[in-house]
């Protein structure tokens, strides 16, 4: 059996509404154990047996059934996210806010960061393993330049963002 995290993308934004409790229950409902969410972002952690491709597409379906809607789902082990929120490499202040970028695909991450040229007394970037680390100015968080590339629609279905404070609630 394996801690998994399932962070949705889309959820609770441009009229998806998942309840975290109808969310809760979707994920039991393929016997999955030990299942919570955490916020109202489309966050859940479980134990399942499996190898991450077939969790995964079970997952993604039972929310396309139960929500009627083209859900996708970037899935991680526990242990590899407290070495992904561990490893975050720039330092925080009250004055920022801390993001890590998750990818199911490699390559988005590689098409995202391509020819990508930012101001770092304003916000920065770094890679990491399947993921891309980004802190910015607090209230800045929709327009700067890596904002605006990360919300490109190219990027809807392979990437989902997440505040470090949630991933540390996920943990």
């Amino acid at each position: 059996m394996t801690r998994w995290i399932a962070l949705l993308r889309g959820v609770n934004v441009n009229g998806i509404t998942i309840r975290s409790a109808d969310l809760a229950a979707t994920v039991r409902a393929l016997g999955h154990a030990d299942v919570r969410t955490v916020l109202a972002s489309g966050n859940v952690v479980f134990t399942a047996a499996g190898d991450a491709s077939v969790v995964k597409r079970g997952v993604e379906q039972a929310l396309r059934e139960r929500f009627d809607y083209d859900a996708w789902v970037v899935l991680l082990r526990h242990d590899d996210l407290a070495g992904i929120v561990a490893g975050f490499p720039f330092p925080s202040g009250p004055d920022r806010h801390d993001y890590v970028l998750f990818a199911s695909e490699d390559a988005a991450l590689d098409d995202l960061l391509a020819d990508l040229t930012l101001d770092d007394a304003v916000e920065r970037v770094a890679r990491g393993a399947g993921v891309v680390y980004w802190s910015c100015p607090k209230g800045s968080s929709t327009d700067t330049t890596f904002a605006k590339r990360a919300g490109a629609a190219r990027f809807r279905r392979t990437t989902t963002t997440r505040n470090a404070n949630t991933l540390r609630k996920l943990l």
